[in-house]
Formats: C-alpha cells, structure tokens, sequence
C-alpha cells in the first residue's frame, strides 16, 4: 500500500515533454481552435497516453500550462497532466489532476525546497505554573538564508501542488531527528501534524514511530498537536489516529482552542491530553472579563476528562498571572522565550525568576 506520504516527487526537467489527457473528451479539437497543435501533433492523435507538447525551457513549460488553464474549469477538473524528461521509461508517467502539476510547475523554488527538505526546526520553551520548563514545541523554519519561506504559506502551496502530506511527514521526522540531538529523555516535545495527511492512520504513521524506534527515544516525551488550520470533517478519523498515538504511549494536543476550528465543543467530544488556548484569547485577558469567562471555561471542560491546559502567544505578565491563577498549569510565549535553533544552554539547571517588570531565564 502507498499515499502521498510515500510517494517519490520526480524533479521537473528544464527540456522534456509536456503530456495532457482528459477522461472526458477529446481535447483535439479544443487544443486545435487555440492554435496549440501542430500538423504532426494532429496526426499523432488518437493516442492512449495523450497529447505531447515539447519544451525546451522553463519558461515555455509555464507557458503552455498558462494557455491549457485558460480551457473551461470543468474541463480542467478531469483533465491529467504529466512533465517527462526527453528520455523515459514509458509506463512510469506520475500523472497529475491539471491543478496540481500546474500547481508545481509554477513554483519551483517552493518544490525545491519540499524535494530537497531545506528546512529545520526551532524550538519554543513551554513552561508549568511553577516555572520550570518541561517541553519545547518545534517549528518549522527555513534552514538556508537563500531560501526563506513563510510556514503557512509553504503548506498553501504544498497542498496545492497534492504534496501536504509529504512535506507534513517530512516535518514530523525532522522535528523528531532534532530533538533527539538536543534534548534529554524526559523533556516534551510538542510537533504538529494534519489530520488530513494520515489517511489510514495505522500505516500512515508508521514513519513516525519508526523513526522515534530508531533513535531509542521515549514515546511518552512526545505529545503531537492536531493543526488548527484545517475543518475536522471526520471526527471518527481523528479519534482513529488519537487511538494509534495512544497505543504507543504517546500524547495528543489540540491546538489553538477558542479559535478558527478548534472549537470547545471539538475539544469536549476529542478529549485530548493537552488542551492549547489560542493566543487571540491570551492577548489581554487579564483585563477583559470575556476573555476570562472563556478561558475558565476551557480549565472546567478540560478539568473533567483530565487534559492539562495550555496557554499560547503569552506576552504579558498580566495575562499569565490570570491564566495561573484561572487554573491552567502550562504556558508558552515571548515572555519565557522565542522560538530558537536550540535550548538554552544547560536548561536543565535552569528556572525561570521574576524580575520587577519581566520574566528572565537564568542558569542555577
């Protein structure tokens, strides 16, 4: 069995051939009217594996795919393409919906860097109420200068290039191969996934306790956060995947509650062992009362099935002076640390003190 997590991204080739299908019509006569076909081309067609255009630049491969986009949407929803090199094994052809290969056609620095894996993570301390650090979330970041990325931004394009899932599984293992370089047994460490990546979740993931196998790390130091970006629509899924992280001893998170789809009412029905309360509701709660009457409302519900609360984006000693005291027992924020490439030397031996205006780290 394979999916997209699996699966190997062959490079886009400078010269080759450019090869279109559709599961519908034929695209003869359309592609003709545009001017698209040659007297040759027209003879050749009739073919099982489409229509084939050459190329022998970059640019002219974007051009060609620019005047296919401009055929009716819904022709495009059934049409396929394929980039190959001059030279190739027939039979071997990845082809992709229409979107998806324009999609990667029309980033390819943004490929590069899902193909060649050229990001790393930081690591953001996450602390209890009584100061100490227990855990650090990871995130991803570029890791050449020459090539810089915006994280949301490289998932937008990944998705829409049909390569989330892989770029989501390579992040995870990245995640997991740093912090086996940096961090002792014993210390959280809190990665990201989307749910919708893992398609069947007892192979899916795989990879993922794989790679905690081959380090010899612990899986009880691993808690894994379900991103708010994406609409749960299959709860019964997502309980699937919660089931198999569970089994190996590891914990779950939901990320970014009282925000966007993290509703309360998902965090009740998924029960997870960590509960993240978004930032929007952090910012300033110390002074709004609406604010405050949601967050105790997220400790209460959390209280009953036994998750430990989290809050996020904590800027202000204010705000984690009510959230303390409102009952959540983690927190994570510019105030204790911003992401960095590593932990703070010798954070182990570390605690967090109370200065006149601010929190520092100091070492013991």
């Amino acid at each position: 069995m394979t999916c997209s997590n699996c699966s190997i991204i062959l490079p886009i080739k400078d010269q080759g051939l450019l090869k279109i299908r559709h599961s519908r019509v034929s695209l003869a006569q359309v592609l003709d009217n545009l001017g698209m076909l040659s007297e040759q081309m027209k003879q050749e067609q009739g073919r099982e594996d489409g229509i084939a255009f050459c190329y022998d630049s970059p640019a002219v491969l974007e051009q060609l795919m620019d005047r296919l986009a401009c055929l009716p949407k819904e022709w495009l929803l059934h049409m396929e393409g394929v980039v190959t090199g001059s030279f190739h094994v027939e039979g071997y052809e990845d082809w992709l919906p229409f979107s998806q290969l324009q999609a990667r056609i029309k980033h390819p620095d943004v490929m590069k860097i899902i193909v060649d894996q050229s990001f790393s993570n930081h690591m953001q301390p996450i602390i209890d109420h009584k100061l100490d650090i227990i855990g650090f979330e990871f995130l991803l970041r570029p890791s050449h200068p020459q090539r810089p990325f915006q994280p949301f931004r490289l998932f937008e394009i990944a998705r829409a290039a049909g390569l989330h899932a892989h770029l989501d599984r390579s992040a995870r293992i990245s995640a997991i191969e740093k912090s086996a370089t940096c961090l002792p047994a014993g210390i959280k460490r809190f990665i990201n996934f989307l749910p919708s990546t893992i398609y069947n979740p007892t192979y899916c993931l795989h990879h993922t306790f794989d790679t905690i196998d081959r380090l010899s790390m612990n899986t009880e130091d691993f808690v894994f956060e379900v991103v708010e970006t994406e609409e749960i629509n299959d709860l019964n899924v997502l309980h699937h995947i919660f089931e198999q992280y569970r089994n190996r001893g590891i914990s779950v998170a939901l990320d970014d509650v009282g925000a966007g789809y993290s509703t309360t009412e998902l965090m009740n029905r998924l029960q997870p062992d960590y509960v993240k309360i978004d930032r929007s509701l952090i910012n300033g709660c110390y002074r709004n009362s609406d604010q405050q009457r949601q967050i105790m409302g997220i400790v209460e519900s959390a209280f009953h099935f036994g998750g430990q609360v989290l809050a996020e984006g904590v800027e202000q000693l204010e705000d984690f002076e009510f959230c303390r005291e409102a009952g959540v027992s983690l927190a994570q924020g510019y105030l204790f640390g911003k992401p960095e490439p590593s932990p703070p030397s010798n954070f182990m031996l570390s605690s967090v003190m109370w200065s006149e205006t601010n929190l520092s780290i100091r070492n013991l």
